[in-house]
């Protein structure tokens, strides 16, 4: 397949199509292309921190994924799971139904809550704690973290603050909420 450029260099493109060695060999994407993992086959075979159930679809092992994990995580009706955080990692929970809380700091001195459709940040190092703020409902999320590693470092012995200060996302286009 040609291909229009404003400069002339010998190379293969990732997006060249087949290979070049023969009728008979197979399609270049065939195996290393798109990957579809069912959400029947996760693997619960991951780093686990008490009070939630992680499953892996995208990391190392699975499919080759070389900079970033994804799976999901579900944590039973007014469930808490243990403060933990994942080193030098970013993540993102993606809350798909039920009603997340989230406390985080050194005593877990903050909270905020998100609901189906919303998205979670959570910076690296940041001691943080997942709680199920429904009593009836399941906790279903999706996770995205910035490496294919699943680092948790589970943290042991954190006294939380009894009642914590509610932060709310405020700039310029989310304005805080009437006192």
């Amino acid at each position: 397949m040609p291909h229009d450029h404003d400069h002339d260099h010998p190379h293969d493109h990732p997006h060249d199509h087949g290979d070049p060695h023969g009728e008979d060999a197979e399609p270049r994407w065939k195996h290393d292309g798109v990957r579809v993992i069912p959400g029947d086959q996760l693997d619960s075979n991951t780093a686990q921190t008490p009070g939630m159930f992680r499953q892996a679809a995208v990391n190392a092992a699975r499919v080759g994924a070389q900079k970033i994990w994804a799976g999901t995580v579900a944590i039973q009706p007014n469930a808490k799971t243990g403060v933990h955080h994942h080193g030098a990692l970013e993540s993102v929970i993606y809350v798909v139904s039920g009603q997340a809380r989230m406390r985080w700091g050194d005593k877990l001195e903050y909270v905020a809550e998100a609901g189906p459709g919303d998205f979670i940040f959570v910076p690296p190092y940041v001691p943080h704690q997942e709680i199920n703020a429904s009593t009836s409902e399941p906790l279903q999320c999706v996770l995205v973290r910035s490496d294919n590693e699943a680092v948790v470092v589970n943290i042991e012995g954190v006294e939380p603050v009894e009642k914590p200060e509610s932060v709310y996302w405020v700039d310029p286009i989310h304005k805080a909420p009437a006192a």
